[in-house]
């Protein structure tokens, strides 16, 4: 029960900060740790069709904050990581499914069934761009609610320009940048999580 207070605790006190220390650094084994968490949001078929970006020195700080339009978190922040969104590809699936085979829950015949499930539902490019808008975007919520248990701040942002991003950044043709989310030390003057939507506007009971 204590730990889930304590899940409970940092979605209740999560901001979305735009205030950060910029003189804070996070060490490499912090940024991968993130990462590690982040990973662990679910994916369609196991697909983990993300990639982030952990944008951590100055110059490219700066090249990122140009192609966000300015946004100071972007370079105050410890890191600002681009989260991108892969396009589901069905020749992926034996090495992201061998370890569950490995692991001995789930059996090696399965493998072919998903492949060709997943070659046929992402036939249609609007469906595989959706699939990896949600797959990031997945990612992205994972991350920011580890950044709160280790206690960070973060700071989500869709401003940016994509084609700009997608050029500088070296981008696949498979990748859509779906979002940028800045992380580190607080600085004073963020504000509070703001008032929610009364539960009856959002929630359906059928």
């Amino acid at each position: 029960m204590m730990m889930t207070n304590h899940a409970i605790s940092l979605i209740e006190k999560r901001v979305s900060a735009n205030l950060f220390d910029a003189s804070h650094r996070l060490a490499d084994a912090e940024i991968e740790r993130l990462v590690q968490l982040a990973t662990r949001a679910p994916s369609a078929y196991n697909l983990q069709n993300w990639r982030f970006i952990a944008v951590r020195s100055s110059p490219a700080k700066e090249r990122l904050r140009d192609i966000a339009y300015g946004q100071a978190k972007v370079s105050d922040a410890s890191v600002t990581f681009i989260i991108c969104g892969e396009l589901p590809d069905h020749a992926t699936l034996p090495k992201r499914l061998m370890p569950s085979v490995e692991a001995g829950f789930m059996p090696q015949r399965m493998i072919s069934g998903w492949q060709k499930a997943v070659h046929n539902q992402y036939s249609d490019p609007r469906i595989a761009r959706d699939e990896a808008i949600r797959s990031a975007t997945l990612g992205a919520a994972t991350l920011i609610h580890a950044a709160e248990a280790l206690d960070l701040v973060s700071g989500p942002m869709v401003g940016f320009d994509a084609e700009a991003l997608t050029r500088e950044f070296g981008l696949g043709e498979n990748e859509v940048p779906v979002m940028l989310v800045a992380v580190g030390r607080a600085a004073p003057g963020n504000w509070p999580q703001k008032p929610r939507r009364p539960l009856m506007e959002v929630l359906e009971l059928s």
